[in-house]
Order: structure tokens, then C-alpha cells, then sequence
């Protein structure tokens, strides 16, 4: 280096200190925020929330940070440009599609928006929050009572098969397939609250049809009614698609079942808050004081809905013929 140049630099570190600065803890913290990168980043935000997820949701977040955002990995977190997330997010959107690309996003927000919370300086702030987001359609599909027949009628006697009828008669997600004996009774199912979606216990009514299934399973020395291992029922995907390919309808996801339970829950008059109890949703009708003072009364109307699903399949039973009561299970 000349002499000329470290001298003025000399002198600009001189004006520093005496204005109060500190130069060696300057060098000190650029040089810890270049060994800060995404990928380091990624890994203590995956360790500090996992305790606060489901499995599920723990590996679908790790796949989005440690393989969908493996490139920028490399990066600094304070490097890291919105033009950067938004690059990632246009590869992803060609790879593996539109909804891909919207999960990862959000994922990567809520890691920037941790990043802050946790001290970290980002110039730019969250970068990833100002990138553009694709549009998604809500899912609307709703099953016709003869899809919904043929589904039922297509459904072999084997372990994905009592799954589904399940869905179909209690209108749940399909996290039946993690179902356990000891949330199991002659009159219900009981879910506590760690193992639901909203963090909320969740009681199922069980009706005959309901129970008829389950009475199908070997409770002895088991913890999981469902799957060979004990573990719970996988195998969704192959399971899924040999059905398909025995009822030959227009395309339906398993989430469907839980819509059109709703919707025929709807038509029978069930009200609102009543339906909202039988899918565990949480709204203004099961919020606050209110959730609190009408849980008894929900706890006696959902129960009411096996009433009425018996109703309705005595109905299709003397319009339809035996076969077709089948979906009639769908509010009992």
C-alpha cells in the first residue's frame, strides 16, 4: 500500500474513534454477518420453531428452505436482494409450479421476519415480502352425490378404504390416518388438541355406520388403528391414484370429501356454526366468549347431525335403492 493511501486511512480511522466510533468492532460484525448466510440462517430458524410445528409442517418448511432455497445458501443473509428471492422464485415457478413457488415465498418471509426479530440487521429489510406472489384459485369442487356413490362403492377393504369412507361419514381431514385406539370410543372420537390443525381438542360423534368401520380393526398390543408399522397409514399417493382408477370421475382431492360434507350439511339446513363445530373451524361463531358460553350446545347439535344423516339415507334408501344411501353417510 503507498504511504499516501495508509496514511489517509490512517486519518479517517482517527476522525472515527474520535467521533465515537470503534473500527475494530466494526470489522468484527461485517465480518460475522458474512459468515451469517441463508443457509446457516435457514438451519437455526428450522431448529428454533420445530418444537412449535406439526411434523408435517416441519417437513414441508424444511424442504422449501434446505432444497427449494439451497442456491442462495452461499449468501449472507444482509446480501441476500429482493432481486435474488425473486430469481429463485421464477426458477421454481418453471420446475415445480406456481403454488411451489407461493409456499416457498411465504416461507422464506416468515425466516426473514424471524432474522429481525432476532437482532439481525437487514438493510433491505424483508426482502422477500416485496417479491411478486401468483395468484391462486380456492378450491371449489364439490362431489355429486353419484361421484360421491362411486368413490364409496370403489373403496376395497383394506385400510385406505376405511379411511376414506371415514372422511366421507364425518367430514374430517385426512388426518384419520393417524388415528390412535386410546382417541377412540364406543361413542366418539376424541382428538386432543396437539393433534389438530387449530391447537384445539376436537370431539368426533361417532354414528353406527362410523363405528362399523373401526370395529373392522385389531385393537390388540396397537397404538395407531391404521398402517402396517404402527406408525399410521402411508402410502397416500399409489393408495389414492388406484382409486381413481376405479371410479373413473373428474379429478377430486381427499380435501373435497371434507367440502362436500359441508355443503350437503348445508342443504339438509344445518346451520353455520353447527357445521363449523362438526369441521373444527374456528370463525366468529366458535371465538371468544361466545366459543366458550355455546360449547355445550355445539357438543348436543353435532351429535343431532347422526339424526339427521339417518334421515337422509332412509330417504335415499326409498328413492335410490339400497346402494345409492351410501353417501348419505356424509352428515351422519
Amino acid at each position: 500500500m503507498p504511504l499516501a493511501v495508509a496514511r489517509a486511512n490512517a486519518s479517517k480511522l482517527e476522525a472515527e474513534v474520535r467521533l465515537g466510533g470503534d473500527p475494530a468492532l466494526k470489522k468484527q460484525t461485517a465480518n460475522l454477518a458474512a459468515d451469517t448466510t441463508l443457509g446457516v440462517l435457514a438451519n437455526q430458524y428450522l431448529e428454533a420453531r420445530r418444537s412449535k410445528w406439526r411434523p408435517k409442517s416441519y417437513t414441508n418448511f424444511q424442504r422449501h428452505l434446505l432444497k427449494y432455497a439451497q442456491p442462495l445458501h452461499r449468501l449472507p443473509i444482509t446480501a441476500v436482494s429482493q432481486r435474488n428471492i425473486a430469481n429463485l422464485l421464477a426458477d421454481l415457478t418453471k420446475a415445480s409450479g406456481e403454488c411451489t413457488s407461493n409456499r416457498v415465498r411465504s416461507t422464506l418471509c416468515a425466516l426473514f421476519s424471524w432474522a429481525l426479530k432476532e437482532g439481525i440487521r437487514l438493510p433491505e429489510g424483508n426482502v422477500a415480502a416485496h417479491t411478486n406472489k401468483h395468484e391462486e384459485k380456492s378450491r371449489e369442487r364439490v362431489l355429486a352425490d353419484a361421484e360421491l356413490k362411486a368413490i364409496w362403492d370403489a373403496c376395497r377393504d383394506n385400510d385406505f378404504g376405511a379411511i376414506v369412507k371415514l372422511l366421507v361419514l364425518t367430514g374430517q381431514r385426512k388426518t384419520d390416518g393417524s388415528l390412535r385406539w386410546n382417541e377412540v370410543s364406543d361413542e366418539q372420537i376424541a382428538l386432543p388438541a396437539e393433534r389438530t390443525k387449530n391447537k384445539r381438542a376436537h370431539t368426533i360423534p361417532l354414528s353406527n355406520a362410523a363405528r362399523a368401520i373401526l370395529n373392522q380393526f385389531n385393537n390388540e398390543g396397537r397404538r395407531c388403528v391404521f398402517g402396517r408399522a404402527d406408525t399410521g397409514f402411508g402410502g397416500w399417493n399409489w393408495s389414492k391414484q388406484e382409486l381413481d382408477a376405479l371410479t373413473a370421475i373428474e379429478p377430486w382431492t381427499l380435501h373435497d370429501l371434507r367440502r362436500t360434507v359441508a355443503t350437503r350439511m348445508a342443504d339438509l339446513g344445518v346451520q353455520p356454526h353447527i357445521i363449523e363445530a362438526v369441521l373444527n373451524h374456528v370463525s366468529g361463531h366458535k371465538g371468544g366468549i361466545a366459543g366458550v358460553y355455546n360449547r355445550y350446545v355445539r357438543q348436543g347439535e353435532t351429535r343431532s347431525t347422526k339424526s339427521l344423516g339417518r334421515a337422509f339415507a332412509g330417504h335415499c334408501r326409498r328413492t335410490r335403492g339400497e346402494g345409492s344411501a351410501a353417501q348419505a353417510g356424509v352428515v351422519s
